[in-house]
């Protein structure tokens, strides 16, 4: 009898005790592997049952190695590094977590958008030059009552985004072309994207990466926004057009931005982006909680024992 094969092709977590627990429960084997590259992924999963991918791409060299009805699971919310078309020509089941972590991105999102309408990273960069001039440091702060807040994308997270902020008195501009055709809903108004750039104070980015989306955040669409406007994204770097960015907000065009995903990652050093004002960086971290780990490699252990009984995942994509 052959004995199935799990694979893990990268992580960043201390330890995949729960999903080696669940191989071997089943009888199979557990293997685990820093992938960077696709073809180190495609050697990688040769044979497996069952192939686990965070960040490296899975592509279709990587589909065609893998057993006969196989099963791919992505450790988070986004698939955009899976090949989910050669994975449908190849019989392989494809599953995610779409729901580990929607707090903890709202809550990032959130306080990202907060900080900067009320420009807290320019008031904390003139206290450290030494000035205390709080007027013009802060030149541009509006109430949150007279803002309108935007979202491109109102899945889940942007959702949650929406009802952490119902209490600061913003008005909500909402731009979803599923929501669209099934009407506005309670709290939002559909807006066209043209509208969105122009009429918000705040835009906050929920999209999924597709070819509908991907550079929308771009010169054209920043420079209809107002001059203390801010976008905040904490969906998929390939929405945002990072040069374009970089240099709104070094000839002021907008605010100020916030940025957890970037196109390439870790950000490269040559990144324009570093050294552009008013714009708060982090390193994808906007799904990190202790609480969020764990509800991910638990979900993930459990799609394993799933997928090595026949079963398909719990969120199946293909």
């Amino acid at each position: 009898m052959t004995i199935q094969k799990v694979v893990v092709t990268d992580f960043s977590f201390s330890d995949l005790d729960l999903e080696r627990e669940a191989a071997l429960e089943c009888g199979a084997e557990f293997l685990e592997f820093q992938c960077r590259s696709a073809t180190e992924v495609a050697n990688a999963v040769a044979g497996a049952k069952v192939a686990v991918v965070q960040f490296a791409a899975f592509d279709a060299s990587a589909a065609k190695e893998m057993a006969p009805n196989a099963t791919v699971l992505r450790y988070g919310v986004g698939y955009d590094n899976i090949d989910t078309e050669a994975a449908a020509s190849n019989n392989i089941a494809v599953g995610y977590v779409p729901d580990y972590c929607v707090s903890e991105v709202a809550e990032h999102a959130a306080a990202a958008s907060l900080s900067l309408l009320r420009k807290l990273p320019s008031l904390d960069s003139s206290v450290r030059r030494g000035e205390w001039k709080s007027t013009s440091a802060g030149k541009g702060i509006k109430p949150f009552s007279e803002c309108v807040f935007g979202f491109l994308g109102f899945g889940n997270i942007g959702r949650a985004v929406h009802s952490r902020l119902q209490g600061f008195g913003f008005k909500f501009l909402i731009v979803d072309p599923i929501i669209a055709k099934t009407g506005a809903e309670q709290g939002v108004e559909i807006a066209s994207l043209d509208r969105l750039f122009r009429e918000c104070d705040a835009i906050s980015v929920h999209a999924p990466l597709n070819s509908e989306t991907a550079g929308v955040v771009c010169a054209e669409t920043l420079s209809k926004m107002k001059p203390n406007a801010v976008v905040v994204n904490a969906s998929r770097g390939g929405i945002v057009v990072e040069a374009d960015l970089a240099e709104a907000l070094r000839a002021g065009t907008i605010g100020g931005a916030a940025l957890d995903v970037f196109s390439e990652e870790p950000l490269p050093a040559s990144s324009p982006l570093r050294d552009a004002p008013n714009l708060i960086l982090s390193p994808h971290a906007a799904y990190y909680s202790d609480s969020a780990i764990g509800r991910l490699q638990k979900s993930v252990a459990e799609d394993i024992r799933r997928a090595l009984s026949g079963q398909p995942p719990r969120c199946r994509i293909v």
